[in-house]
C-alpha cells in the first residue's frame, strides 16, 4: 500500500473532510450503516460487514508488520480482513513483506555473512540501496527477524524485534485455515501482489505463483474469502484470468501513473482511472477500488479537510467496491484538524477522522490501529 513513496519507506498520509456527513444525509453517499453495500449484495459475501475493517499488514500499529504477531493480533481484535503484501524470493517462494528492499523491516544489516548482499537497484523508477528478498533463498531469510519499520514513531513496537521471522505466505494461509476452524468461521485475507511489473522483468512472474497457492487452499473462487489487489491494473487483469475471487485496484495520487502502465507507454493517470469512464475500464475486471484517502477526501492546502469527491459515488454506480487506505492513530499522520498537541507520535483524534471517512459512503477501510477502526465503526452503525 501507498504507492508514492520510496519503497519501504511511509509517507505522511492521510486526508479528510469538513462536512463528509453531509453526504449520508443529501444522499450522496452510501447507506454504510446498514451494515450491507451494493457490492456485498452483488458478489455475496454474507460474511463481511459494511464498513469492513482491514488490519493494514496486520495490527501494525502495535506489532511490527507482516509478522504472524501481527496478524494473530489483528484477528484477536476482531478485525474483519487481514492484509499480506507479496514479494519473492530468489527461488520462488512468496513471503509477506511490505517491499522487497527489506533493510528497514528485518535485523539483516545486523548479519555479517549477508553483508556482501547489500546493492543498489532500480525498482519502479526509484534507485535504492539496500537488501532485498529476490536475492535470498527462503532458507536465507528465514534466519533473519522482522523489526519496527517506523521505530521514531512507534517505539514500543521495537519491544517486539527479533520475536518473529518474516512469514511465508504458504505459512499465512496455513494460520488462516487453522483459525478459521477454530473460530468456526472464515477468515478474510487481502492480498497484494508488489512491483509485479519488476518481478516479471527478472522471471519471478508473481500472479502465477499467488494463483497457484490460492488454488491449493481453495482460496481461488468467486465467493473465497479473500481479495487480491495492486497499484498496478494489469497484475489484477492477469490475476482475473487466473482466479475468479475479487481483485481491486489501488490507486495513488492523481497525478501519478501505475508502474505498468509507465512500462508499456500508456498515459493514463489515475485522475483518469477515477474518473466514470476510468471506473468503466477497471470493472470490466475487478470488483473495486483502493484509493488514497485523498482521493474520497482531499485535503486543503492548509491541511485541514476538504470536500469530499464524488469517487465513492462513481465507483458503486459501477458496482465497484471501495476500501481506502490508511487510516492511523498517530498525530503524523491525521489531517490537521484532527491532531492533538504538537507531538507527531501522540495519538490524535482519530475517532474524528473516522467519522468524517464512514460518512462518505466507503465499503471499508485500511488502518494500522484495527481496534480503534472497530470502535469507530461501532460508533458510525450504532452498534
Amino acid at each position: 500500500m501507498e504507492q508514492e513513496q520510496r519503497p519501504g519507506r511511509r509517507t505522511l498520509l492521510g486526508a479528510a473532510a469538513v462536512g463528509a456527513g453531509a453526504m449520508v444525509l443529501s444522499g450522496t453517499g452510501t447507506a454504510a450503516a446498514t451494515g450491507r453495500g451494493p457490492w456485498h449484495g452483488h458478489h455475496g459475501t454474507p460474511d463481511l460487514p459494511v464498513p469492513t475493517v482491514v488490519a493494514h499488514r496486520g495490527a501494525s500499529g502495535y506489532r511490527p508488520e507482516h509478522t504472524l504477531g501481527s496478524y494473530q493480533l489483528a484477528l484477536d481484535m476482531g478485525a474483519h480482513v487481514i492484509e499480506q503484501d507479496l514479494v519473492p524470493t530468489k527461488d520462488g517462494h512468496l513471503v509477506c513483506r511490505h517491499e522487497n528492499d527489506i533493510t528497514g523491516t528485518t535485523d539483516v544489516a545486523q548479519h555479517p555473512e549477508f553483508a556482501d548482499r547489500k546493492t543498489t537497484k532500480t525498482v519502479d523508477g526509484t534507485k535504492l540501496t539496500g537488501w532485498f528478498t529476490e536475492d535470498f533463498t527462503l532458507a536465507e531469510l528465514k534466519t533473519l527477524r522482522a523489526t519496527e519499520r517506523i521505530p521514531g514513531t512507534r517505539q514500543q513496537n521495537t519491544l517486539y524485534n527479533g520475536r518473529w521471522e518474516v512469514p511465508t505466505f504458504a505459512e499465512v494461509l496455513e494460520w488462516a485455515e487453522r483459525e478459521g476452524r477454530r473460530r468456526g468461521r472464515r477468515i478474510w485475507l487481502h492480498i497484494e501482489t508488489k512491483h509485479p511489473t519488476y518481478f516479471r522483468n527478472i522471471g519471478l512472474e508473481l500472479e502465477p505463483r499467488l494463483a497457484k497457492l490460492l488454488r491449493a487452499y481453495g482460496r481461488h473462487r468467486k465467493n473465497s474469502p479473500n481479495f487480491v489487489q495492486s497499484f498496478e491494473p494489469t497484475s489484477i487483469a492477469r490475476l482475473h484470468k487466473l482466479v475468479s475471487c475479487p481483485g481491486v485496484v489501488l490507486l495513488s495520487s492523481p497525478s501519478s501513473r501505475p508502474y505498468d502502465f509507465v512500462e508499456s507507454g500508456d498515459p493514463r493517470t489515475v485522475a483518469d482511472l477515477i474518473t466514470p469512464k476510468g471506473l468503466a475500464w477497471i470493472a470490466g475486471f475487478a470488483s473495486g477500488i483502493g484509493p488514497d484517502l485523498s482521493l474520497v477526501i482531499p485535503r486543503d492546502k492548509s491541511g485541514k479537510l476538504g470536500t469530499p469527491t464524488t469517487l465513492v459515488r462513481d465507483a458503486h454506480a459501477r458496482k465497484l467496491l471501495v476500501h481506502p487506505y490508511t487510516m492511523r492513530n498517530e498525530n503524523s499522520f491525521l489531517p490537521l484538524d484532527f491532531r492533538k498537541g504538537t507531538d507527531p507520535a501522540a495519538y490524535g483524534d482519530a475517532f474524528g477522522a473516522f467519522k468524517a471517512y464512514f460518512a462518505t459512503g466507503i465499503d471499508g477501510i485500511f488502518s494500522d490501529n484495527p481496534d480503534t477502526a472497530l470502535l469507530a465503526r461501532a460508533d458510525f452503525v450504532g452498534k
